[in-house]
Order: structure tokens, then sequence, then C-alpha cells
């Protein structure tokens, strides 16, 4: 079993911001910081399926869609990308683009682009602190300033941007339009409790997105799936021998590891490649399981409803 501290990858990006506290001290005073990626420590290890990343914007993104699994393939490319976001802060008025205002033509599409009116035809809304965003490959989409997020997402760095407000990037607009779901985003299903510490924030066929709240000085054990990301946003523990705060991310590579809470109590996104939730992924260490690891409910018509509203 691996329980690693992520390493961290920082992205400069002209959209990024000079000052990450307090989920980073990497300085970004003199080249902004966009993208922190964390990575395996054991650079050895096989490559996971998923990526975790804290973004950071002081500008528009551009507008851009990613490639389904299909589409990839075709070009060679092991997977698409489809992706979550979690609202870490949000400045007020910030917001993001998801999705169109209505049905268009590739044709309008491309007419859109442009003469710079695909602007106005994305989606926009306004988001908070909490929110969750999920994003299925083909879907046109953007994010707007003042925003800090976590996202989750297939391994996957292929973006094909449509409009950049000028910031002479490379399009990729004949890509773009061929996989663009060029209308109105399916409205998507609330988060749901699982249990009192548990919240499913995304429970789509390529990964599960929780948010766990444990209570202050509480033990628990983490059984985990061969792959699991754990972001601290709140708080501090302990899991296995690894201490971790706010910011910091660990990778747990399968068996069962232990999280013993500190005084202030603990708040994490976990993640992990799955279509359903784990149901015995978080049990308390005073109540011990021998129950292997299985999807919870299968045939729970809950998730099933919440997993086809996300794809």
């Amino acid at each position: 079993m691996a329980i690693e501290h992520a390493s961290v990858r920082a992205l400069h990006k002209p959209w990024g911001v000079s000052d990450l506290q307090p989920w980073s001290d990497i300085d970004g005073t003199r080249d902004a910081v966009g993208e922190l990626w964390f990575e395996r420590a054991d650079k050895n290890a096989p490559v996971p399926a998923l990526l975790l990343k804290l973004l950071f914007t002081s500008g528009p993104l551009s507008i851009q869609v990613h490639p389904d699994d299909t589409f990839s393939r075709a070009m060679g490319m092991p997977n698409g990308k489809s992706e979550a976001w979690y609202i870490i802060s949000a400045k007020l008025g910030a917001q993001i683009g998801i999705g169109l205002k209505r049905r268009v033509t590739p044709q309008e599409l491309r007419a859109s682009i442009a003469n710079g009116s695909i602007v106005e035809l994305v989606q926009w809304r306004p988001v908070a602190k909490g929110d969750v965003i999920f994003i299925p490959a083909g879907t046109i989409h953007a994010l707007g300033a003042g925003i800090v997020l976590a996202e989750i997402q297939q391994r996957s760095d292929t973006t094909f941007r449509l409009f950049d407000y000028d910031r002479h990037r490379e399009l990729h607009i004949d890509n773009g339009v061929a996989v663009a779901d060029a209308w109105p985003l399916r409205s998507p299903a609330n988060p749901a409790r699982l249990t009192d510490e548990r919240t499913i924030l995304v429970a789509s066929r390529h990964f599960v997105l929780e948010r766990v709240d444990l209570p202050a000085a509480s033990s628990w054990a983490l059984v985990a799936e061969p792959e699991t990301w754990v972001l601290v946003l709140d708080g501090h523990a302990a899991i296995g021998l690894a201490t971790v705060s706010i910011g910091q991310a660990i990778f747990v590579g399968g068996g069962r590891s232990s999280i013993e809470v500190g005084t202030n109590g603990l708040t994490v996104l976990i993640a992990y490649p799955a279509a359903r939730p784990i149901d015995s992924l978080l049990q308390r260490l005073c109540e011990p399981s021998t129950q292997p690891v299985q999807p919870a409910a299968p045939d729970d018509p809950k998730w099933t409803a919440l997993a086809e509203a996300r794809t």
C-alpha cells in the first residue's frame, strides 16, 4: 500500500495570480501561477487515471472544450477529459461559462468564434464557495476571474481553445467544433449526503468526488481503492504516517490506512476512479469492519440517476 505526500508542480499562466496563500507558499510575483498539479511522489509508479489540480484566476481563461474517449483514442491518445470543479472561493461577481444558451449548428459555432460573439453565446452563471460543477467531455466551458477551485479530471491535457481574448495563443477551431456539444448543458444533479460525514459531489462514469467533514480529535480508517486522492480544504490530520494540512494532498494506493483528525476538525475532497461511491471507503476505527470494499448500493436508483445526470 502506498501513502504519499503528493508532489506539486506549478504552471504559470497569463490569467494566474501572484499570491497563492494559504494554499501554497509558491511565489508568483514574477510569473503568475495559474495551476498547481498534484503528482505522485514516486516518479516510477504507474501513471494515475486521475489528475488533481488547484486553479487560481485573476482573468478569464479561454473558452474551450475537451474531447471524449472515442475522439481521443482515434487521435492516438489514451482517453478523453471529463472534469469537475469544486469552488473553494469566489470574489463577488465571479462567473463561469458552462454550455451554450441555445443549440447551434457547427457552422453557427464557427461564425461565433470568428466574430467573437461566442462570449455572448456561452451560458454564464455566478459561482460561490462550495459550488460543484461537472463538465462532461464535449461541454464548451470557461472560467472567469477571481476564482480559486479544485479540479479533478481524467488524466489528459488535451484542450481545444475556441476563443482566447486576443492573447495570441494557438486556437484549435477544427477539432474544437468537431468535439463540441453545441447546446445547453443538462441540469446537474445536486450533491447527495451518503453519511453524516460524506457528501457525494459527483458520481460519473469516470470518477467519484466526495467532500468529507470529520469532527475534531476523531479516528477513522480509509479503505482505499488502488487510486485515491485526498486534498485538505481545512483543518489538519495524520493519514497513516503522513501529516497533512490545508492545501496539501495525499495519494493512497490501496489498502487500509488510519486518519487521526486534529483539534480543528478536517474537511477534505476525496476522489477515486469509480462509477459509484464506495460504501466502505470511510469507517470509524472504533467500529472495525471486515467487509470488503464494494460499491455503495449498486442497484440504488439514487446513484443511477446521479450518474446519468452527470454524463
